[in-house]
């Protein structure tokens, strides 16, 4: 048949009448050549090298069979992506960046049309090295850095984070105008031998990440034994079966965009585990200079959620903690339509803990006072030498 070096792309029984009724048929032929995705890289290299005797002249052959190769690969072609998402590549990272596609898509018509959005994964170096701790490899951005200059060089429109993992501070010409809204701040307790932290027998091993978490378990419990324990909630709960740990915690938001709450034992109250700064929200960034993305993205905005973190974040920026520094806070409306605001910061291993509270108008510039207030305050009476970890 002439065609060579190419994969196949039709059986051999019925290629040479296929390809008869191609070069002899001129457009009619477009309906005959298949159009789904995985056999159009090969239809140019099918039409340069197709011979036929059915036909006058080689260049008439080859060019009727390209017009109808060129035919059906535009009736398929995907459109062009008008918003190309960054995110990490673990499961819940992806359900945030889909959540995110999903309301884009059902605010913008045009963002609704096959194509529109694609999503791209990028590692981190918080998801390169899962063998130490996250205090150990430190600072702020490791879950961020990589996205933010993919972001910069335009190798994609927005980034989808979790905002606890976003440092308090936006390299140059980056910002961050909207969160979703927020989902419930919660740890959850999972253990296949106990239904609560309490219930643990002294000794047994709570696996976490988390000084945060660390530090207010060994406050309550000190005779449990917290280890690092890292990796996505899939891998997490895999190393909990398999006997690692006796327990672990996780973020209740996560398992529920994940949907896979049937795996917690138990939910921790507010009193016994103060969530991280910004747990449960998501944060989609922009350029500061593309304002069509930045009018996307705002148009999704839960302000209420914004404002909150805007408060958690300020408390968060004045206490200057590190990756060492256990520090936790929560900004909620209570029944009244206030703002109503907790704070700790704590050492690592549970010794000290320093709480503190608040309470406003439900609005950007008394909450942004509240969150700064409160964590001047808690500096002041922890002392000069209790961050230096």
């Amino acid at each position: 048949m002439g065609i060579t070096n190419s994969p196949p792309l039709f059986s051999l029984s019925c290629r040479p009448f296929v390809s008869r009724m191609e070069v002899c048929l001129g457009s009619t032929a477009q309906s005959l050549l298949p159009s789904h995705a995985p056999v159009r890289p090969c239809l140019f290299r099918f039409a340069q090298n197709f011979r036929s005797p059915l036909c006058s002249t080689r260049g008439r052959r080859r060019s009727l069979v390209i017009r109808a190769a060129v035919a059906a690969e535009q009736g398929s072609q995907t459109k062009v992506s008008l918003v190309k998402i960054g995110t990490r590549g673990s499961p819940l990272a992806l359900a945030q960046a889909y959540e995110t596609r999903d309301k884009l898509k059902a605010t913008h018509p045009e963002l609704a049309e096959h194509g529109a959005i694609e999503i791209i994964i990028i590692k981190t170096t918080g998801d390169k090295i899962l063998n130490q701790p996250l205090a150990d490899i430190g600072g702020k951005g490791l879950f961020t850095k990589e996205i933010d200059e993919a972001l910069l060089d335009g190798r994609i429109d927005i980034a989808v984070h979790s905002m606890k993992d976003v440092p308090t501070y936006f390299p140059d010409g980056i910002i961050l105008p909207c969160n979703l809204p927020r989902e419930d701040v919660r740890d959850a307790f999972i253990s296949p031998t106990a239904t609560s932290l309490a219930e643990l027998p002294a000794g047994s091993v709570v696996g976490s990440a988390s000084l945060r978490r660390q530090s207010q378990i060994l406050y309550r419990y000190p005779s449990l034994k917290v280890v690092n324990f890292r990796g996505n909630v899939q891998t997490r709960l895999k190393k909990l079966n398999e006997g690692e740990v006796h327990a672990t915690l996780l973020a209740l938001a996560g398992l529920k965009r994940l949907s896979m709450t049937d795996n917690v034992t138990s939910i921790l109250s507010l009193d016994e585990m103060l969530p991280a700064i910004a747990q449960g929200a998501i944060g989609i960034a922009c350029r500061s200079d593309d304002d069509k993305m930045a009018n996307y993205i705002a148009s999704l905005n839960d302000d209420e959620t914004r404002l909150a973190v805007a408060c958690e974040r300020a408390f968060l920026e004045t206490l200057d903690g590190s990756c060492r520094t256990p520090i936790a806070g929560y900004a909620f409306r209570d029944k009244d339509g206030y703002c109503l605001f907790r704070g700790l910061v704590a050492s690592p291993d549970g010794t000290r803990v320093l709480e503190t509270s608040r309470r406003g108008p439900y609005s950007m510039e008394d909450m942004v006072s509240m969150g700064k207030d409160a964590g001047k305050e808690l500096i002041s009476r922890a002392g000069p030498r209790f961050f230096d970890w």
